[in-house]
């Protein structure tokens, strides 16, 4: 049997998340949404202490957290080459991290 968004997850995420997600609720956010808008912002750590707090089917969390880490991704090469362009040379370790974000989000889709 495979394991749970919740097993599978949760363990990776730091308590500073947790906890402001959960205040955050309680004062009134709505889980979802929250997850949806810090997905598209491209905070898979935002992203994974709201989805944990909601109640979605399992596909449905993996695809969003699977979103927030090729959203980062995204915003990670956008900002290297605006970089690039500003001061004239490249930054690898950003193109890196872009990398292993698109990686993430293809082993998140792939229930790993």
């Amino acid at each position: 049997m495979s394991e749970t968004f919740e097993e599978l997850y949760a363990q990776q995420l730091k308590d500073v998340f947790k906890v402001q997600a959960q205040q955050q609720v309680e004062q009134g956010a709505d889980a979802l949404e929250s997850s949806r808008a810090y997905a598209e912002q491209g905070k898979p750590e935002f992203t994974l202490a709201f989805l944990l707090l909601v109640d979605l089917a399992e596909d449905e969390k993996r695809e969003l957290l699977a979103y927030s880490y090729e959203r980062r991704a995204a915003l990670s090469e956008k900002k290297a080459q605006q970089l690039d362009i500003q001061f004239y040379r490249s930054f690898p370790l950003i193109t890196l991290e872009a990398q292993k974000d698109r990686q993430v989000a293809r082993s998140i889709r792939q229930g790993k």
